[in-house]
């Protein structure tokens, strides 16, 4: 059987840019993106030129922002999506290569934040677990001082992107992916959990806020409801468009009230998701 001819839309670096503009994305702003590429349509020259659409979009005084998360960085014991025998856990903690910004991938947030993390220019913040990557001239503002027991708190780049007046941009993604909704649980609070990990120095346990993007799809339909979110298509893909501050700022809200504070699963955003804490 010959293989069907894509159904498109038939997407170019030119309509990328086109259509954010169109949209509502400034040149020169700062842009925290969250992606799909296969909800794009047929995407001529695939990633890389959904990058360069969105950096011909942002101009040379705009800088694009992308989660390159590691999650795979973490304690096989807590791996589900697959486990691994349970006899292979301390082999595992003892071979797990560390975190190196440079060269560790990330992990499950999709194929254009990869592209962006390995961009000439790009800079990489310093968790091993929850990294940001960032290209232009206010890459360096953004990833610096990333603290290493900080995921997506006030010491991560959500703080400074909230602190600059960055935007969100979710292009063909869900709101279960918005990490600005994670820094308002480190401002509710939200239970502190034990993080396991690789380190230069061997495995570490670090003490963390715990974090998880259960509801964060009906906390986005809420905060759309209720606050200004420009909506529109790129290609195939819905998109949305909204400021950092305004979702952190709902969010702490509406965590509050529909969320309870009690000890739940700890989900960071990771390949592997956790089995059920005790």
């Amino acid at each position: 059987m010959p293989t069907p001819p894509p159904t498109g839309p038939l997407v170019t670096r030119g309509t990328v840019s086109a259509q954010l503009l169109s949209l509502g994305v400034r040149p020169g702003e700062t842009l925290l993106l969250h992606s799909s590429l296969s909800s794009l349509g047929w995407v001529c020259g695939g990633a890389v030129a959904v990058v360069q659409g969105l950096l011909d979009t942002l101009g040379p005084d705009g800088t694009l922002v992308v989660p390159t998360q590691s999650g795979d960085l973490s304690d096989p014991a807590l791996w589900s999506n697959p486990p691994v025998p349970e006899e292979w856990w301390s082999a595992i903690r003892a071979a797990m290569p560390a975190y190196d910004p440079l060269v560790t991938p990330a992990r499950g947030v999709g194929v254009i934040p990869e592209t962006v993390r390995t961009w000439p220019g790009a800079l990489r913040s310093a968790h091993p677990q929850t990294s940001f990557a960032a290209i232009g001239p206010g890459a360096a503002a953004v990833v610096e001082g990333h603290a290493p027991d900080c995921r997506l708190g006030e010491r991560s780049p959500l703080a400074r992107l909230e602190e600059m007046g960055a935007r969100v941009l979710l292009l063909g993604a869900g709101y279960d992916t918005c990490t600005a909704f994670h820094l308002a649980e480190y401002r509710i609070p939200s239970p502190l959990v034990e993080v396991g990990r690789p380190s230069p120095g061997g495995w570490e346990e670090v003490t963390e806020v715990s974090i998880s993007s259960e509801r964060f799809d009906e906390l986005g339909s809420d905060f759309e409801r209720d606050r200004p979110v420009v909506r529109g298509k790129v290609g195939a893909a819905g998109t949305r468009l909204f400021p950092v501050a305004d979702a952190v700022a709902y969010a702490e809200r509406w965590l509050a009230l529909h969320r309870p504070r009690e000890p739940y699963v700890d989900a960071a955003p990771r390949a592997r998701e956790p089995r059920t804490r005790p």
